[in-house]
């Protein structure tokens, strides 16, 4: 407690609000950086000087909390001393709240950035020749996950895909995500759900056809909807409650936790309130989840399933692995919780995130919304199908290289001490891919902070791991969630009809270049502040697929 204390007094804020998100102002250590030239001209970068570019972080500089040692992220062909002068001073920063200043450092700083958050040491990897040597090279060794208090509260002791452990636990689960949950067959199935709840989107933007709506709002709503059905075969009667749950489980997974930058302060998660928050969010999910899974076993037991139904949902395939799957691992209805919670934090984040960037990029990029909506309309007007729009799909990857789903690839840890272009990644570091800094990065895009779709015409590159200036979604072992997979199958189809079925316009007089682009950072990072269209009526139904 007296610890707590003192790095409460030292970064000037309440006890009680050192686990609230962005709730406070905060100290760091500022350390003149370091920079030893290298054989090869680099530059060895220790840099313990900004805020986290994940969250908001509290970095220290608190001595009399916590006495923490200054690590150097040293060069392997450096013989210089690593013990560098330092001109020790409290800075006031507080957080970074979009990826956009960690990418301006990497610009200054080169592409491999060693922060000192806390007691965590972490290594920020900001171009495709590091971020290759990471997920492809030296894979296996940065195939683990750190353990954080969400992750173990949340997800069952991280017992879902994205944070398990690296092993063969992990490699059962991702098994039955590809060949059984998210096989192309099983994503095709789905079609007939995907196509219902688009039009349900359709007709009730058609019923406020000249007004101001919530697109945003809508995206996030249908794209529940969709992993909903899939998942559990219906809507909930329980959707008032799921939806705000899924949203709070993504905002506190996504939000700032001090104690995982302290973890030897046992305390903290007690202390500063996160570790109730979580446990209160898990126990609620945890009661919907576990009435849903007896209802689905119940039914099954009653002989209501008929062998063309049986696995309609995904839950229904889940509990068939578990029962007769011939598994090497148990599947325990606590990993099937935990794997229903992937895909649907996954499933609605990342679909409707995408899908309201495009949308704002194509309003402030008028003759590429005129280009996309004469290409829809033109193929569906003579009964094309949505694999035809080569161009939206163009604009998709184009808006996901401006704004990745997850600007930062789900943290690894290095499981050895290893070496990347000739720097020491320390054994136990956390390692964090900025994806949204290597989307933009001048050396590999012409014009990169430009919206231009027509740069992917003729384009191999593509978002599936092989192209590293291009990894929205990571690559390797640890390539992506399989929720996000099933949530960019939604995008092409709502998307298309979008565009077909309207035409756009900002509220009032507002002119293009006048629309608020500003991004919020959490588990993706969604727009500052919702997306609010008039939808102008074009086409009447139906859907188009």
């Amino acid at each position: 407690m007296a610890e707590l204390n003192a790095i409460a007094k030292a970064l000037k804020i309440p006890v009680s609000e050192m686990g609230v998100n962005g709730s406070a102002v905060s100290y760091i250590e500022e350390k003149q950086i370091y920079k030893p030239t290298l054989d090869n001209g680099a530059a060895s970068n220790s840099l313990l000087l900004g805020p986290s570019p994940i969250t908001p972080l509290y970095l220290h500089g608190i001595k009399d909390a916590q006495k923490v040692e200054n690590q150097r992220l040293n060069s392997k062909s450096t013989s210089r001393s690593t013990e560098a002068a330092c001109d020790r001073k409290l800075a006031p920063v507080i957080w970074f709240s979009t990826p956009s200043p960690p990418a301006r450092l990497a610009e200054k700083q080169g592409p491999i950035m060693h922060l000192q958050l806390g007691q965590v040491q972490t290594i920020v990897i900001s171009s495709p020749e590091t971020a290759e040597q990471v997920i492809k090279v030296h894979d296996i060794n940065f195939a683990h996950r750190p353990h954080v208090l969400a992750a173990q509260i949340i997800f069952y002791n991280c017992t879902d895909i994205a944070t398990a452990a690296y092993g063969d636990y992990w490699r059962q689960l991702q098994k039955i995500s590809i060949l059984e949950l998210l096989s192309a067959k099983r994503v095709q199935s789905f079609r007939s759900i995907r196509e219902e709840e688009v039009s349900s989107l359709i007709g009730s933007i058609s019923s406020s056809a000249g007004s101001i709506v919530n697109l945003s709002g809508m995206l996030f709503s249908v794209a529940y909807s969709i992993i909903t059905r899939a998942a559990f075969s219906k809507l909930r009667k329980e959707e008032e409650i799921f939806v705000p749950l899924v949203q709070g489980i993504i905002q506190v997974g996504a939000g700032f936790n001090i104690s995982d930058l302290f973890p030897s302060i046992k305390l903290l998660p007690w202390i500063t309130g996160m570790r109730s928050r979580m446990e209160r969010l898990h126990q609620e999910a945890d009661r919907i989840l576990e009435s849903i899974i007896k209802e689905h076993r119940a039914r099954k037991a009653e002989g209501n399933s008929s062998n063309e139904s049986k696995a309609d949902d995904l839950v229904d395939v889940l509990l068939d692995l578990q029962e007769h799957g011939n598994l090497d691992f148990s599947l325990t209805t606590d990993n099937i919780k935990a794997v229903i919670l992937d895909l649907f934090i996954a499933g609605t984040e990342t679909s409707s995130t995408i899908l309201e960037w495009a949308m704002s990029e194509l309003l402030t990029h008028p003759e590429v919304m005129e280009k996309a909506q004469t290409e829809v309309r033109e193929v569906f007007g003579k009964d094309g199908s949505v694999g035809e729009l080569n161009y939206l799909k163009m604009v998709i990857r184009e808006t996901m290289r401006l704004h990745p789903p997850l600007p930062l690839l789900i943290p690894r840890e290095c499981r050895e001490e290893c070496g990347i272009n000739g720097y020491n990644i320390p054994i136990k570091s956390r390692v964090l891919v900025n994806v949204w800094a290597i989307g933009r990065d001048s050396n590999y895009w012409v014009e990169a902070e430009r919206f231009q779709p027509e740069r992917f015409l003729d384009s191999s590159i593509d978002y599936k791991g092989v192209n590293f200036e291009f990894t929205p979604f990571g690559a390797g072992r640890r390539r992506m969630c399989p929720g996000i997979m099933f949530g960019i199958s939604n995008v092409d189809l709502l998307l298309a009809n979008l565009l077909y079925h309207f035409d756009w316009k900002l509220p009032g007089d507002m002119k293009p270049e006048s629309l608020d682009m500003s991004e919020a950072f959490g588990a993706a990072v969604r727009r500052k502040n919702a997306l609010h269209l008039t939808p102008i009526l074009h086409h009447p139904h139906p859907v188009r697929s």
